[in-house]
Parts: structure tokens; C-alpha cells; sequence
């Protein structure tokens, strides 16, 4: 008679290790494919608006559509993940993405801006589900490795992110030679890139890290009725004010990051440059997003997430001051673009990671999803005011008021912070905070 084969214990430091470094891998997958798909629609959004409307104000409102798409995204995802673990949660998002795809396909078609706008609201769940990656990356993170862990996940996009606006030019051609109107193909070719996306979500993230986390820390998924995720989140909040700092620097540096970038493209459309230049700048940009942020990740669990913070407000400010400045100079613009992305890396990184390291376990896709409503909130905000600015006034005031926003926040952070190390917090610490 032989004896049953011994399964492994999944609650061992070895196997969680193994389920850990998995979870990366997947994860990493799916931002590559996702990022195209964000990416390759971002560099033309706001220049089609821009023609099928006939005005630069209303091509801010491009940006805007897609941020605020990521906003109404986040509780949604958030709450599916309370709920069914990280892989329900994320394949809602890049579900939501492939049909705001589809329907901005049909609008371009149509020349219907305002039904482009409502397909890029949808289009936004792409953003949602690739930020809520970053944190589903967290969940099996030994302590002192959560913003290391974050910064892998998050340095995956760069390949995907980096690519997708290069991929625009032929992705139209493509569409146009298959029988799609000029500036369709592209949202057609990020459609199959969400598809893809959840693909990877749906077979490969297997054990789901958040599930498995509870789990070992015994919290059970909130029942039936009872996972009310605003609520819940405020209520955690209370008792964490780093958590609450990190929510407000992460709202901030994602602010000036859009409001600036969702500009750019239009700025150097009327300056006469090309969609080759415009494709290139963006994809410099998103790599500053990207390409350090295992570096930012490492900074910030050795030398704490409140200092990465505040550098990354002092990125944020040469890159106004730059942009500001640069008049029709297309390098110091692309300079300028590089410097945003790296401030952008520094806030999402630590802040995202003080956020996770901040609240218990059982709290976090709650405080989670309302971090990624309130950055985004703020974002489409930022590009509705950064399109009445540059429409009524210039590209160079668009850059003083962000210049201003993100000295302010930095002072405020630097005034009340209370700890040298913001690493892991204990009750006691966060409520004397």
C-alpha cells in the first residue's frame, strides 16, 4: 500500500518565497502587455481630441478622461479584490480596458469626440489595473522588501510603457491597411494588448498572493455586505497618519505628472513637431517613470520612504521650472519629461510602499483602492486646470503652477515629519505621528 504524496506546506519560508518570486514574474508579465496598452493610446488621446474637436482646451479633457477612468476604477478593483483575492480585482480593470479600447475604435470611426472621451473614461481601467499590480506585489513582501518588490512590478512597465507610443505610427498604418479610419488603429492594437493582460492575470496568478497573505496572517475576506471600502479605508486612516501622508504625496506627485505630461504632445503638435517626435519624448518620459524605479525601491528601504519622497518633489520641481522655460527648445522639453517620470517614480514607489507598510494586512486593498481613487481624482483635476491653462494662457504658466503645488507639498512633508526611518510602523509609532 503506498502512502499519499506529502504536499508542501504552503506556510513555510521556502514556499512562500517560491509563491513570492512567481507572483513577481506574473505580475511583471502583465504590466509589460498592459503597458503597451496604456502607453500606445496615450501618446495620440489628446491629439485626436484635439482634431475631432477643433480645440486645445477640449483635448485636455483626453488626459482627464482617462485618469479620471483609473479613478472611478480604483474602488471597484480595490473592492473585487477584498473580495475574490488580486486576480478578480485586476482582471475587472483590464476587462473595463479592452472595452473602453473597442469603443474609442468606434468613435475615432465615427468622429465622434465626445463618445471618444467616454470610451477613454473606460480605457482608464488599464492605468487602474496596472497600479493595483504594484500593491498586489506587497502582499508576500518580507519586511523591510516592500518598495523593492513594488519598484520590480513597476519597473516592468518601462518595456511595455517605453515601446507603446513607437508602436503608434505602425499600429496605424496596420489598422489602415485592415479597413480602420487614420488614428483608430492604435486603440484597436492596445485592445489586444488588455486581452492579453488578463490572459496572464487569469492563468498565471495562481496562488493569489492576497488570499494566501490573510491566510497566514488569519484575517478572513470581509463578508457579504460588509466590505464597504471608502469606509473601511477612512477608518484605518485614522489611526495612521503616515499612511495618510503617503496618500496625499502620492496624489500630489501623480498630479503634477499628468497635468504636465497630458499637455506635452499637444504643446509640440502645434510647435510643428511630428508624431515620430512626439512618440519619442513620451517614451523618454514613461522611461523616467520607469527605468529607476528598482534604484528608488532600494533607496527607499534603506534610507526610509519620507527622504525618497522628498526628493522626488524636488525632481517634480526642476521638471516645472524646465518645461516652463523651454519655450519651442524640443530637448528641454524632452529633458524636462525625463525629470517628471523620476520624480513620479519616487513618489508612487515610497509613498505606495509606506501606504502597504502603514496598515495591517486586512485593511490594505481598502486603503489601497482609495489611495489609487484620490491620486487619480486629483490627476484628472490637474488636466482639466492644465488645459484651461495652456488653451487660455501658455505651457510655461502650466509649469509655474505646478512648480508652486509640488514646493508647497514638499515643505509641508518636511515640516511634519516626525521619523527618521519611515519603514514599518507599530500602532504606537503611527498614532504618535
Amino acid at each position: 500500500m503506498t502512502s499519499a504524496p506529502i504536499k508542501p506546506d504552503i506556510s513555510s519560508p521556502d514556499r512562500i518565497r517560491a509563491v513570492q518570486r512567481r507572483t513577481l514574474v506574473i505580475l511583471s508579465a502583465a504590466q509589460i502587455v498592459g503597458g503597451v496598452g496604456v502607453a500606445v493610446g496615450l501618446a495620440l488621446s489628446s491629439v485626436v481630441v484635439d482634431e475631432l474637436s477643433g480645440s486645445t482646451v477640449i483635448s485636455g479633457f483626453a488626459g482627464t478622461a482617462t485618469v479620471l477612468g483609473a479613478a472611478l476604477l480604483a474602488l471597484p478593483t480595490a473592492k473585487a479584490s477584498g473580495r475574490g483575492g488580486r486576480r478578480t480585482g485586476l482582471t475587472l480593470a483590464y476587462v473595463a480596458a479592452l472595452a473602453g479600447c473597442a469603443l474609442s475604435v468606434g468613435a475615432i470611426s465615427l468622429g465622434n469626440w465626445p463618445l471618444l472621451l467616454v470610451g477613454l473614461v473606460l480605457v482608464g481601467g488599464g492605468s487602474a489595473g496596472n497600479l493595483a499590480a504594484r500593491y498586489s506585489a506587497t502582499d508576500l513582501s518580507p519586511p523591510g522588501h516592500a518598495a523593492r518588490h513594488l519598484s520590480l512590478v513597476v519597473w516592468a512597465a518601462t518595456i511595455g510603457s517605453v515601446a507603446g507610443p513607437n508602436l503608434a505610427k505602425p499600429a496605424d498604418q496596420i489598422g489602415m491597411s485592415v479597413g480602420l479610419v487614420e488614428k483608430a488603429g492604435p486603440f484597436a492594437f492596445a485592445a489586444l494588448a488588455f486581452a492579453l493582460a488578463m490572459l496572464v492575470i487569469l492563468v498565471g496568478l495562481r496562488p493569489d498572493p492576497l488570499k494566501l497573505a490573510r491566510r497566514l496572517n488569519g484575517t478572513q475576506p470581509p463578508a457579504a455586505g460588509q466590505n464597504r471600502t471608502i469606509r473601511n479605508a477612512w477608518t484605518t486612516l485614522r489611526t495612521t497618519p503616515m499612511a495618510r501622508k503617503a496618500l496625499v504625496m502620492i496624489a500630489v506627485s501623480h498630479t503634477a505628472m499628468v497635468s504636465v505630461m497630458s499637455m506635452t504632445p499637444v504643446k509640440l503638435h502645434h510647435d510643428g513637431s511630428n508624431l515620430d517626435v512626439i512618440g519619442l519624448v513620451i517614451s523618454l518620459h514613461i522611461a523616467g517613470m520607469y527605468v529607476m524605479s528598482p534604484v528608488v525601491g532600494w533607496l527607499a528601504d534603506k534610507a526610509g520612504k519620507v527622504p525618497v519622497l522628498l526628493l522626488g518633489m524636488a525632481l517634480l520641481l526642476s521638471s516645472a521650472v524646465l518645461a516652463g522655460a523651454a519655450g519651442h527648445r524640443v530637448w528641454q522639453v524632452t529633458t524636462a519629461l525625463v525629470l517628471l517620470g523620476l520624480g513620479w517614480s519616487c513618489g508612487l514607489v515610497a509613498g505606495s510602499a509606506l501606504v502597504s507598510e502603514s496598515v495591517p494586512v486586512g485593511s490594505r486593498p481598502a486603503v489601497q483602492g482609495l489611495s489609487d481613487l484620490l491620486m487619480n481624482v486629483c490627476g484628472a483635476t490637474g488636466t482639466i486646470v492644465a488645459g484651461a491653462i495652456v488653451g487660455g494662457l501658455s505651457y510655461g504658466v502650466l509649469g509655474l503652477v505646478v512648480g508652486v503645488m509640488v514646493t508647497l507639498a514638499g515643505i509641508w512633508l518636511a515640516i511634519t515629519w516626525r521619523h527618521v526611518n519611515s519603514g514599518p510602523l507599530t500602532p504606537a509609532e503611527s498614532a504618535a505621528t
